[in-house]
């Protein structure tokens, strides 16, 4: 049996190029996996926007035997709710569980702060991930074309 050392901690300034790196390889993949041609906002973002999210966000990074394998951006808004961004767990990584942990901790932290609903956008025709949101108490609120692709908005109510 092999054991490994799983952490999911809020990011800090210096995890900032792993999450550059877990942004690029994951949104590669929800480009492919959601027939994407156009480079996505996720893919252009330079170190030191992270690091200003970092700064000003709830930024969360997941790390198997210390290698960064997924992140997530929860921005609380004025209005008692939550934004979810950048989620994403490197493909090498994926389907064992990181992205179910990272929700559920972020679920608790949101509760914990009496947020009444989280929403984040998703492209629609992606399947797996539509899934793994409604897997975790997500339903779609709406859609809209306004990147370029059909993205739903999806929401969890608390």
């Amino acid at each position: 049996m092999i054991n490994y050392a799983f952490i999911i901690r809020k990011a800090v300034e210096s995890d900032a190029p792993a999450i550059h790196e877990i942004m690029m390889e994951s949104f590669q993949k929800y480009m492919m996996d959601s027939n994407l041609t156009e480079p996505l906002d996720a893919m252009m973002e330079s170190i030191e926007a992270i690091t200003d999210d970092i700064r000003t966000k709830e930024v969360f990074i997941a790390l198997i035997d210390g290698i960064a394998v997924g992140s997530a951006r929860v921005e609380i808004l004025p209005d008692n709710t939550a934004y979810l961004s950048r989620f994403g767990v490197r493909p090498t990584y994926s389907n064992i569980g990181v992205g179910i942990a990272m929700m559920s901790l972020i679920d608790r932290m949101l509760v914990e702060k009496g947020i009444k609903c989280v929403k984040l956008h998703t492209a629609s025709k992606n399947k797996d991930l539509v899934r793994f949101y409604y897997g975790r108490g997500f339903y779609i609120e709406s859609t809209t074309t306004d990147r370029g692709y059909i993205r739903a908005l999806l929401v969890k109510e608390y």
